[in-house]
């Protein structure tokens, strides 16, 4: 029979067992519960709504929040009361003023231009009106230049040739006009080359799509001494916006075709907006070492921390994105069981508060939003850091919402850099926006064939998304740049053609 003392060391061991299988269950319940999760993740984020659109007080928190963004709704547009809601309906998208007019005229057969009681001639007193879009498809041209010759008809020695201004590309059949086409497809519309030669066959032309590459690459060397004068105005402002997103570059020496490069992208927003896109081949930290220097002030980005070192070094100022960390609870919101509501909607109804107050003073000074800020998003940003550190405490870290959270905790010092200047932004939309574009023609196009082509699609894209956010016409711009850059003798030359300079009739 086993002794007291026995029977107490056994007892001790199957407790252990006991609290060892417990902690076993519990890890793998976590790990279960955060792979559900996972799927419930990719599920909602493969078939759920992609819109980033948030209720702006998801459970009555900040009711004066709400008031603020009811204050800068739109109130044009006819109302239709529908059951439940009322809906505001556009209004018809009118014809242009300035697009030239063809009269169509329909009259009545000569016969039935009579009374038919009395047989009085009838008299024309209005017309019934109808307009309408018509379109032309585009048409093709051929520019014979005709350089003419003249000689001393006396001594038959002196010849002289008039003068041609030089060409985007010598000795090519492309004119500014057709460059400017192409590249207006291909990075404005993300329209590939060779669907652009269907294009061409179909209005009578064939052009080899090969050719239509090495025209791209050319014209990417040739607004280089632009895209140097734009960088220079880029640095020149106090924050800049930054994002990279990947690109495949078949031909990369050291570089499999699989591998991965990169587009990154600087932005700056003001009088003088600007987007600079810059390929590399990789997404270290020695690209934002490259691009920065000491003239920078202050950089918003995403939370990678490669771009840490460059602050570090430089002394900038780095703002973190209030856009991103909605969308991480967001993405936990969406993970929640329907009509409760839970921690990622109070996150939630805290951002979209400073995000109302934001939009209430988009348009005023400086000082003021530092003032508004000052007095309104500080207090909401307090009580949402008291509300992190408790909920720190009671979320795992694994789960989605423990991700919000940690990504939310580690980010903020950055994220409340904002408040410090009224020229500050809340986010890194800007960069978002500017670099979209290039996201949705990779869809199309899939890779670049060499480094040559990737850097030419960085210029091209810095023009045409640069002539975008000055409000200009992204192939009337490039058409111009096509002309006027080859006969440029000096900067003040290149410095007229800054989008801000030009005036496109």
């Amino acid at each position: 029979m086993k002794s007291a003392l026995e029977l107490q060391k056994e007892n001790d061991n199957l407790r252990e067992q006991l609290a060892a299988e417990k902690a076993k269950t519990s890890e793998r319940d976590q790990k279960i519960s955060a792979l559900t999760e996972h799927i419930r993740h990719l599920l909602s984020k493969r078939f759920g709504s992609s819109s980033e659109k948030t209720a702006v007080d998801q459970l009555g928190l900040f009711n004066e929040a709400e008031e603020l963004v009811s204050e800068e709704e739109d109130t044009q547009g006819e109302s239709v009361s529908i059951k439940g809601y009322e809906r505001k309906r556009k209004p018809r998208s009118g014809i242009p003023d300035h697009l030239p007019r063809e009269e169509i005229i329909y009259d009545l057969p000569e016969d039935e231009k009579f009374c038919p009681h009395d047989g009085t001639p009838l008299k024309p007193f209005g017309s019934d009106d109808h307009e309408q879009i018509e379109i032309i498809p585009a048409q093709i041209k051929a520019l014979l230049h005709k350089r003419l010759k003249y000689a001393c008809p006396c001594c038959e020695q002196y010849v002289v040739t008039a003068a041609k201004p030089k060409q985007p590309i010598e000795k090519s059949i492309a004119a500014p006009g057709l460059l400017a086409y192409i590249a207006t497809q291909k990075y404005t519309d993300a329209l590939p080359l060779y669907r652009q030669t269907e294009l061409f066959k179909r209005i009578g032309i064939e052009i080899n799509r090969t050719n239509m590459a090495n025209w791209m690459v050319k014209c990417g060397m040739l607004v280089q001494p632009l895209i140097n004068l734009l960088i220079e105005r880029l640095h020149m402002q106090p924050f800049i916006h930054m994002d990279e997103t990947t690109l495949q570059v078949l031909d990369e020496s050291g570089k499999t075709a699989q591998s991965k490069s990169y587009m990154w992208i600087m932005a700056s927003d003001g009088e003088e907006p600007v987007r600079i896109f810059h390929y590399a081949d990789s997404r270290g930290q020695r690209v934002p070492l490259e691009l920065l220097s000491t003239d920078n002030q202050a950089i918003m980005v995403d939370g990678y921390e490669w771009y840490q070192k460059a602050c570090d070094d430089y002394g900038i100022t780095r703002l973190g994105c209030w856009a991103h960390v909605r969308r991480k609870f967001k993405d936990a919101q969406a993970l929640q069981k329907k009509r409760k509501t839970g921690k990622s909607d109070q996150a939630l109804a805290y951002i979209n508060k400073l995000y109302a107050i934001e939009k209430k003073i988009k348009d005023d000074p400086p000082d003021k939003r530092y003032q508004v800020r000052q007095e309104m998003a500080k207090p909401t940003i307090e009580k949402l850091k008291a509300w992190l550190d408790k909920s720190l405490l009671t979320v795992a870290p694994k789960t989605k919402l423990g991700e919000a959270l940690v990504y939310l905790n580690n980010q903020w010092n950055r994220l409340v850099g904002y408040l410090e200047d009224g020229g500050y932004p809340i986010d890194n939309n800007a960069a978002e926006r500017a670099i979209r574009p290039f996201a949705i023609g990779r869809k199309n196009w899939m890779f670049s064939k060499s480094q040559a082509g990737a850097k030419a699609s960085a210029n091209l894209y810095s023009l045409v998304e640069t002539a975008k956010a000055n409000e200009l016409n992204a192939y009337e711009y490039l058409k111009l740049i096509f002309k006027e850059l080859p006969n440029a003798n000096n900067i003040e030359d290149i410095e007229r053609l800054l989008p801000w300079q030009v005036q496109l009739g």
